[in-house]
């Protein structure tokens, strides 16, 4: 299947993606200017970010589950409006309290209600399954863009307006994602991936239990964790960090901006790779990559160009876990509880990003240095593609019970 044939439904995903997670990856560039507000220590501005990662898995299964029952349009249109009341009142606070329950609590739920794992769900219901890794991919491919044409802009407006304009800004944007959902329209049967008898039949407390019986969804959670701990930890600390090699604001927002272009490229290759080879092997090597790509960013001295060269390198193995690993759920256990199954595999994620967020402030903050971390996640990369090797992807047999 052409990419031009997707459905409808894809794209609007696509434009939802685009500025949900381009919102959401611009906030490193936030912390200093927001710490020195509100006189305080990087712990600070980690622990937000921290907490909104949190809420954001705390969030995703109910979310999914809401979202398997009553549809994506509704969800997504509601997530939208607390990501915007988020940010707006995170612009407006004096009060570190209101900033962890906006930037932190509403912006966490809006992201659960916007980002991959609802519009992963609803795709997944509209695209035939030997194509769901390749629209997972491309889908993927949307936040990194996302993040590439948002971070330069976000920075345009901190320079402008300073941190409070630029967010009342980014909480206009959201309303954009209100007007997407709003042409969203649920599948009719004959334009969807047929479901198999059993997947009909099958509810939902059984399908959990498949998962939660199946020895190859752990350690699917696991690998996910690392990942979530990776990318919030160098999303979040990844600017202070290159502001301590003395190296200028503009270069940070650069080597971010190429995270996502690369990161476009690299989801939808690994999202190619995942329909022709054997997806935990193919993790296995992201992950490997990872760890040399990130071993090599501490071993060399730091300059603008290597603080670029490294944003392009993590960038193409930034997010291509995404359709790997949704696309090892959808795999394993079909098509129709995926936002839920997947939902919680996300909040998984979402734990590794509140412990990568707020660690890499609570290291610097008492070792007045990122290297121990940095190092910890060369660790984490290699644990987590060996992980994969053992997982057994083939699909369970799907069999409603009978009371």
């Amino acid at each position: 299947m052409s990419i031009f044939r997707f459905p409808i439904l894809v794209w609007l995903g696509i434009g939802t993606l685009i500025i949900s997670l381009g919102i959401r990856q611009s906030f490193g560039i936030f912390m200093m200017p927001i710490s020195e507000h509100f006189n305080t220590g990087r712990e600070f501005f980690s622990l937000a970010i921290a907490l909104q990662n949190l809420m954001f898995g705390a969030f995703q299964p109910f979310v999914g589950m809401a979202a398997d029952k009553w549809g994506s349009k509704r969800i997504i249109m509601a997530g939208a409006v607390a990501y915007a009341l988020g940010l707006f009142l995170m612009s407006m606070t004096q009060s570190t309290g209101m900033a962890y329950l906006s930037l932190g609590v509403l912006v966490g739920l809006g992201l659960s209600a916007t980002s991959y794992v609802i519009v992963l769900g609803a795709v997944a219901k509209v695209v035939p399954a030997e194509h769901a890794a390749k629209a997972f991919g491309l889908t993927t491919a949307a936040g990194s863009f996302g993040m590439f044409a948002m971070i330069p802009g976000a920075q345009a407006l901190l320079s402008n307006f300073g941190w409070q304009g630029a967010l009342q800004g980014f909480a206009l944007l959201c309303t954009l994602m209100i007007a997407f959902a709003a042409f969203m329209k649920t599948a009719k049967p004959s334009e969807t991936a047929a479901l198999s008898s059993a997947q009909n039949e099958l509810t939902l407390s059984q399908a959990l239990k498949q998962a939660f019986n199946h020895k190859g969804y752990w350690l699917i959670h696991a690998g996910f964790f690392v990942c979530g701990f990776h990318v919030m930890f160098i999303a979040t600390h990844l600017p202070s960090y290159l502001a301590d090699k003395q190296l200028p604001a503009s270069s940070a927002a650069m080597a971010l901006a190429y995270v996502g272009i690369f990161n476009i490229f690299g989801s939808y290759f690994w999202g190619l790779m995942a329909d022709r080879y054997n997806k935990r092997h193919i993790m296995f090597w992201l992950y490997m990559l990872r760890a040399v790509v990130i071993a090599s960013f501490v071993i060399f001295p730091i300059s603008e160009y290597t603080a670029a060269i490294f944003g392009g390198a993590i960038g193409f193995v930034w997010l291509g876990t995404v359709p790997l690993t949704s696309g090892l759920v959808r795999h394993i256990f079909g098509a129709k509880y995926m936002s839920t199954l997947y939902g919680l595999v996300f909040f998984t994620h979402q734990i590794g990003s509140f412990l990568g967020a707020w660690a890499g402030g609570l290291i610097y903050d008492y070792y007045g240095t990122y290297e121990p971390i940095w190092w910890s996640t060369v660790a984490m990369a290699v644990v987590a593609g060996l992980l994969h090797i053992p997982i057994d992807d083939k699909p369970v047999e799907l069999k409603a019970q009978t009371a």
